[in-house]
């Protein structure tokens, strides 16, 4: 357990009014503190409610204080707690009281508290980020996965992994330290059975993982389509707002908006486009067209929308135009196309498949067709959730977890060194046991990987990035 020298202190309730307001305090000096400002070092883990004093002696405010001393508190430190009135101008001047007793107290840094919790390993690297997670959730779903994470679900997943990954390390490497000695031929063959299974726990994994970063992230949907195709009045048919300006003249809209809604628990992230066109000489325009572009490469669905009054429902003439704008759309990214105007080409409102793709026939002018869409997008993106994770539907599942970026990419690397460890197994066993240097170069190239998700062998500028994401009192 790591103890600094210096004690920190925060608020840590928003920045505001409110019925209560929150000063967290971590470090050595904490008793020396209480005695200070309240009179007596509180009891501990037990409520109290006594007088915040200032220089002289009077009485401040009347406040709140619990006691966590060491080592049983959040960061493995004494942690002193102060609950009173929740002004802007009464909590900064019992904060400016504290950072006064002492040249070793200071404001905390941004997520120093969870920071210190991480060090002093209270948590891995995994639980102090879902801690940010869970604050910055945006759906229900997404802040119950957040929590099984901060619970352990997804670091016992990999633990599991490590620990089987660790005994064919320490089998292979002795190995290979005695190879003078004969090889048991079913220890071989025992560890190429547990290797399969650590690669299959390992993909298993990432596409778990892979669900709970939709989950945190959300879906970023493009709408996107030619002029004049009625992509503005879907997007605010979709978010159930008056947000984009809907005309008759082609190219309204040069620039892109953005507005977030939640379907059953999922969220998405709506983007309205400028229209796309092979030929313009309007400058405005040929931005508006070069950022939906950017937009369409990072989107993970892409709403494709026609008018069904001037296009027909033949594969080539619907779809063409985007192969020809963006030829190269990410493999991953869904794509589905909106028959728009059905109250202009009177063909009726219905989902149906054309060569592979989803096509939705609807009036956003009319908020016609509206619903059916909404439902297939969360369909669509739920089963992309639970494909291999989640027996049963999101809502009664409780066994998510919220995932990041950084865990996937390592994940995946971790997972091409057991790829490339299976390979050099199968290449070198030809009727004769032979363990290579290289085989077990590889269990430790994916040992090490695993471990870069619980902080182990991790840079301390990524850490410094990752903890001053946090909230300044967290």
């Amino acid at each position: 357990m790591k103890y600094y020298s210096d004690t920190i202190a925060a608020i840590s309730t928003p920045i505001g009014r409110g019925g209560i307001g929150i000063i967290r305090i971590s470090g050595e000096l904490i008793p020396e503190i209480a005695l200070e400002l309240l009179g007596k070092v509180p009891k501990p883990r037990t409520a109290e409610y006594l007088p915040f004093r200032d220089k002289q002696g009077s009485t401040i405010e009347k406040v709140i204080t619990l006691f966590f001393p060491k080592p049983h508190s959040f960061t493995g430190e004494n942690i002193l707690e102060i609950h009173g009135h929740g002004g802007y101008i009464i909590l900064n001047i019992l904060l400016s009281r504290i950072l006064e007793i002492s040249s070793k107290i200071r404001l905390a840094n941004p997520g120093e508290f969870t920071e210190r919790a991480f060090l002093n390993n209270k948590i891995d690297l995994i639980q102090a980020e879902s801690i940010a997670d869970i604050i910055d959730a945006t759906s229900y779903q997404a802040a119950k996965a957040a929590y099984n994470s901060l619970q352990g679900f997804f670091s016992n997943q990999i633990h599991n992994i490590l620990d089987k990954i660790i005994y064919c390390r320490m089998h292979v490497e002795s190995t290979i330290d005695f190879s003078d000695q004969d090889i048991d031929t079913i220890s071989y063959n025992k560890i190429k059975k547990i290797l399969k299974n650590i690669i299959t726990e390992t993909d298993k994994i990432y596409k778990s993982a892979y669900s709970g970063s939709l989950l945190r992230d959300g879906i970023k949907i493009i709408i996107a389509g030619k002029p004049n195709a009625g992509k503005s009045s879907l997007f605010n048919a979709l978010i159930n707002l008056d947000r984009a300006i809907i005309s008759s003249i082609p190219g309204t809209t040069r620039d892109t908006l953005y507005e977030t809604i939640q379907l059953n628990g999922i969220t998405f992230h709506i983007t309205d486009t400028a229209g796309l066109q092979e030929h313009s000489t309007n400058e405005i325009e040929l931005i508006g067209i070069k950022r939906a572009k950017n937009e369409l490469k990072l989107a993970d669905h892409i709403l494709w929308v026609v008018d069904s009054s001037s296009c027909s429902n033949k594969y080539d003439d619907m779809l063409l135009p985007l192969q020809k704008t963006l030829p190269n759309i990410n493999k991953k990214t869904t794509i589905t196309i909106i028959r728009n105007k059905s109250d202009l080409s009177l063909e009726k409102n219905g989902i149906y498949i054309i060569n592979g793709y989803t096509c939705i026939t609807l009036s956003a002018l009319l908020n016609s067709g509206i619903d059916l869409l909404k439902k297939y997008l969360y369909n669509n993106t739920k089963h992309k959730i639970q494909h291999y994770t989640l027996p049963h539907s999101i809502e009664e599942n409780q066994n998510n977890f919220i995932a990041r970026q950084r865990h996937l990419n390592i994940i995946k690397n971790a997972y091409q060194y057991l790829l490339s460890a299976q390979k050099q197994l199968n290449h070198y066993y030809c009727g004769v046991t032979i363990i290579n240097d290289r085989f077990a170069e590889d269990l430790r190239y994916a040992h090490d990987e695993l471990n870069k998700i619980f902080g182990k062998s991790t840079p301390d500028n990524l850490l410094k990035k990752i903890f001053s994401s946090f909230c300044i009192g967290k």
